[in-house]
């Protein structure tokens, strides 16, 4: 089956896996007691609807109108499908939804309908203003989307904006500054081909000019030709661009270019078009899946070129999420009553200056880089760069006051940006970063039981995503039946194992090796031969020769039998005197770091400081500052129990051994996660205004409890169990882990994997599938 096929099985699989869809409504106010449902409904409810029928503005007082977004379509130029209808429209609908929410917080009802007649769709959409503080207009075909939009923004006193057209234009405009910056071109002097005459290229070309470009110094293309002035098909505004010239290519408006701007199909440029044109040329091939030439081509006979695409595997990706999430939150935070060209250009702005700013390390880290710096590969901040939001939002709500469509001010601008900040948790971006970190460097991840549907649906998951390179361990044929039942594809993916003879030469040097680790602490030879035919212990032979970079297991294993082997086989760092487990839960406040739950059961005040500054260099790994809470049932010596000194005595030597740590203890949990309550209680403590993300456990029992806890009735994303203190990474899943939970400890293995690979070098890669795998 082809990996096409696969990912169609995988998409349909999420739609429709548990809650079908990709959103909720979630209540934000209380509603578990006869009081709450009567504060909530009748008869409480009418006492807010008294002040709004007295005063309209109100309504942002009392409801959620003020960060609720309609994001609306009528399904007639859906992605790449074309007219496929409302119905068919929903999913982007509702995956446009998704992206507002968790890049700034804000509320989405997608509505789709069922009217393709402008005059008629802009009468159904002028009736739902009450409702919603702004509209993103979605996938709906031109020119009827110009017209849509011009009748909705004069009728409506709530932002609306056509995102196909403006969202492109504004992030490639902020491209464009900086690209004509680096070649040090004037945007009034450039000579511009625009291929493509839709609405993304007409809004683009119509900011150019609004940044300083000459119309006059434009020629457009679309599927029928140059826009010339004999054609009579062309519309108003692709009228102000018409040349005279009926007769113009394609190969011929590209001699001497200074820009190219792409908003068509693929191949439609050639390297010869790139070569003719002039010194330091600016190229944006912004077709996707396919852009109009590839970014190889270009840069292969140019070596002056800047480029840019809408692919995030190539430098320079113009991603519509620069922009549209960022626009809008600073639209609704001064409630504007339109999204005007200051605002838009006020977002160009902000992001052309955000591109030339140092780069934070979680940026950094996230695209695998040591220092990413403003230049010809880095002319757009990255999306997942977690300054956007407060860098863009404020420049669209001061431009909005500054242009007199603000209904509110802000006055308190640094207040602001903290409170921006405040709204998603900027450090709930962890699990994106990984994931983007390990796509830019996979590494070889074995997988210790690969006789499990969960494992090789993951496995191709990984595989096709270029996070990691699978290699599956046990028996063949029954990995292969399980795969073919679910429509697994395990093409390019190595399947070893132990048992069969064809690999006796290999368990033979590794029980040479692990004898003679193991001689003088309970193994015989004999043993270590016949211990080789375990997956466990062979997997953690072939990260520990390098044959492999990482291994995960566990999931139907009991947690010891799988330490067991990683310990014997491969051993702890230099310097680690004991292991410790780790859980990640990713909260709405933000990812938390809990040990140690499910290694020491009973640890005295120098093993728990020892996991204390093992846990804390594994949150720095992640580009995370620990902030520490010691925990106990005690607070600062309110009890003088043997097991609160325990922790006490504990957090003096973490702090004797590394003072530059943000630590304190012992506290009770409520104390360590109320910043309110610490800060009037005990304010001589390092963690008064500090958002902990650390939390150390007195003994394993405690850990443990707490974690499944918080999983099981707190909602929180689990991930783990980190294994930390090994030389090389080994980790162990929990028992019926989820494909989700899995995918998520793979991305923490390979990056794992990246670090201690850097640590003790690069080991040589010695499978020949490797090569085979095609790049991602």
């Amino acid at each position: 089956m082809q990996k096409k096929q696969l990912r169609r099985e995988q998409a349909l699989e999420y739609h429709s896996k548990g809650r079908p869809g990709k959103i909720e409504v979630v209540p934000t106010k209380e509603a578990k007691t006869q009081r709450d449902l009567s504060l909530a409904y009748s008869p409480g409810v009418a006492e807010p609807c008294k002040e709004i029928s007295k005063n309209v503005e109100d309504v942002y007082k009392y409801t959620a109108k003020g960060n609720l977004v309609a994001v609306i379509s009528n399904g007639t130029a859906v992605l790449g499908l074309g007219d496929i209808g409302p119905e068919a429209s929903k999913p982007v609908m509702e995956g446009k939804g998704v992206l507002f929410k968790i890049f700034a917080d804000i509320d989405v009802f997608d509505i789709e309908i069922n009217e393709k007649d402008p005059e008629k769709f802009v009468q159904i959409v002028k009736a739902l203003e009450p409702t919603f503080g702004g509209i993103n207009l979605e996938d709906i075909r031109a020119p009827e989307c110009f017209y849509i939009e011009k009748q909705l923004k004069e009728a409506l006193k709530i932002p609306v904006m056509h995102d196909d057209q403006h969202g492109t234009a504004i992030i490639s405009s902020a491209a464009l500054l900086n690209a004509l910056e680096l070649q040090k071109k004037k945007i009034d002097r450039v000579h511009f081909v625009i291929n493509g005459a839709g609405a993304a290229a007409m809004a683009c070309t119509k900011l150019y000019v609004a940044l300083g470009a000459k119309p006059e110094n434009f020629i457009l293309f679309d599927k029928d030709g140059v826009l010339h002035d004999g054609r009579a098909d062309l519309d108003e505004e692709q009228k102000k661009f018409a040349i005279k010239r009926s007769d113009m290519t394609l190969e011929k408006a590209m001699k001497d270019a200074d820009v190219f701007v792409g908003l068509s199909v693929g191949g439609v440029v050639t390297g010869e078009m790139v070569k003719s044109m002039g010194r330091r040329p600016i190229v944006f091939a912004m077709a996707n899946p396919d852009p109009e030439i590839t970014y190889e081509a270009a840069t292969a006979v140019r070596d002056d070129i800047i480029m840019a695409t809408g692919r995030s595997d190539y430098p320079n990706q113009v991603n519509n999420v620069l922009g549209f999430p960022f626009i809008f939150r600073g639209a609704l935070d001064v409630r504007a009553t339109q999204i005007n060209e200051e605002m838009k250009l006020a977002a160009v702005k902000a992001l052309a200056d955000l591109a030339k700013t140092p780069v934070p390390d979680i940026v950094n880290m996230a695209y695998n880089e040591k220092n990413i710096v403003f230049g010809p590969t880095y002319i757009i901040p990255k999306p997942l760069d977690p300054r956007l939001l407060s860098t863009v939002t404020p420049a669209v709500a001061r431009a909005a006051m500054e242009s007199g469509v603000a209904q509110t001010t802000i006055t308190h601008w640094d207040s602001y940006v903290i409170e921006l900040n405040k709204r998603l948790g900027l450090d709930n971006q962890l699990i994106r970063v990984l994931g983007s970190k390990a796509r830019n460097n996979p590494k070889r991840l074995v997988f210790a039981e690969a006789d499990n549907p969960k494992i090789l649906k993951v496995a191709q998951i990984l595989h096709d995503e270029g996070v990691a390179f699978p290699m599956l361990l046990g028996d063949e044929k029954k990995i292969r039946h399980i795969a073919s039942v679910n429509s697994i594809d395990l093409e390019d993916m190595p399947i070893i194992n132990p048992q069969k003879d064809e690999y006796d030469e290999q368990r033979k040097r590794f029980s040479e090796l692990f004898f003679a680790k193991r001689q003088r602490r309970g193994f015989n030879k004999y043993e270590s031969q016949k211990i080789m035919r375990d997956r466990n212990y062979f997997g953690c032979m072939m990260v520990e020769t390098g044959e492999a970079d990482a291994m995960i297991s566990g999931l139907t294993k009991n947690y010891p039998d799988t330490i067991r082997p990683a310990l014997q086989a491969i051993g702890t760092e230099e310097g680690v005197q004991k292991i410790a487990g780790m859980y990640l839960l990713l909260t709405k406040k933000g990812p938390l770091f809990l040990a140690d739950t499910t290694v020491n059961f009973n640890p005295t005040p120098e093993e728990l400081a020892d996991i204390t500054l093992l846990v804390a260099r594994a949150v720095q790994n992640f580009n995370l500052t620990p902030r520490i809470a010691m925990l106990s049932y005690s607070n600062f010596g309110t009890s003088d129990s043997p097991e609160a000194r325990l922790v006490a005595k504990a957090t003096s030597l973490v702090k004797q051994r590394n003072p530059t740590l943000v630590v304190d203890g012992e506290m009770q949990a409520s104390v360590a996660l109320n910043n309110d309550l610490i800060k009037e209680n005990y304010p001589f403590s390092e963690l008064v205004d500090q958002e902990v993300n650390t939390l150390i456990f007195p003994n394993l029992a405690a850990g443990n409890v707490a974690y499944n806890l918080l999983k099981e009735v707190g909602g929180a994303d689990a991930i783990g169990p980190i294994l930390l203190g090994l030389k090389k990474p080994v980790h162990v899943l929990q028992l019926g882990s989820s494909v989700r939970s899995i995918y998520n400890m793979a991305l923490i293995a390979v990056v794992d994997a990246q670090i201690k690979c850097k640590t003790v070098g690069e080991p040589e890669q010695k499978s020949p599938w490797w090569k085979k795998s095609k790049a991602h």
